[in-house]
């Protein structure tokens, strides 16, 4: 078992989902919105996050895949596509963590082209150090240093997704600053 550290509780996760509800709400106010949750990593944000909106949702699923390990492969995988028609609709994109942003940029460009009425990302995690790709999202939970970071839905290799909290891991030989 990896060595871990927990980086964000689960108080301070459960009013970040609070707080970016209320201001989804606000900006979505008398409109609906379809919900788009980037699977695996951001199934259980996104459960929290839609059950804190007031305004009407739809909720749409895709599945795609970068990483191999720790580390991003660059290459972006779309395993699972949208199954609900976006044109004219305003589409908000749940993701857990934007790192490089490659992944992010994929999805957004494939978005774009299915001629949504409004775009906007939701992170819960915002990791801008290995960014390379120009993407910010609309809404952030947290910023978060350059640590690789497993727990509420964020695994390694697939363990990990049941930690409350949000956790860095101890790479094999070192210790935590």
């Amino acid at each position: 078992m990896k060595e871990l550290s927990e980086v964000i509780s689960p108080g301070e996760i459960s009013a970040a989902v609070r707080r970016l509800g209320a201001e989804i709400n606000r900006d979505y106010a008398g409109r609906g919105i379809l919900a788009v949750c980037v699977l695996n990593g951001s199934f259980i944000f996104f459960s929290d996050l839609i059950r804190e909106l007031t305004t009407p949702v739809e909720a749409d699923f895709l599945k795609v895949r970068s990483y191999a390990s720790t580390k991003s492969s660059g290459d972006v995988e779309v395993d699972c596509w949208l199954k609900t028609d976006i044109k004219g609709k305003d589409v908000l994109i749940v993701e857990d963590i934007v790192d490089t942003g490659l992944t992010l940029s994929v999805i957004i460009q494939r978005l774009k082209a299915d001629n949504p009425k409004t775009l906007k990302v939701c992170a819960l995690l915002d990791k801008r150090a290995g960014r390379k790709a120009e993407i910010n999202p609309d809404y952030t939970g947290f910023l978060v240093d350059d640590h690789f970071l497993v727990g509420y839905g964020l695994d390694l290799d697939g363990h990990y997704r049941n930690l409350r909290g949000v956790c860095k891991v101890r790479p094999p030989g070192l210790k935590f600053p």
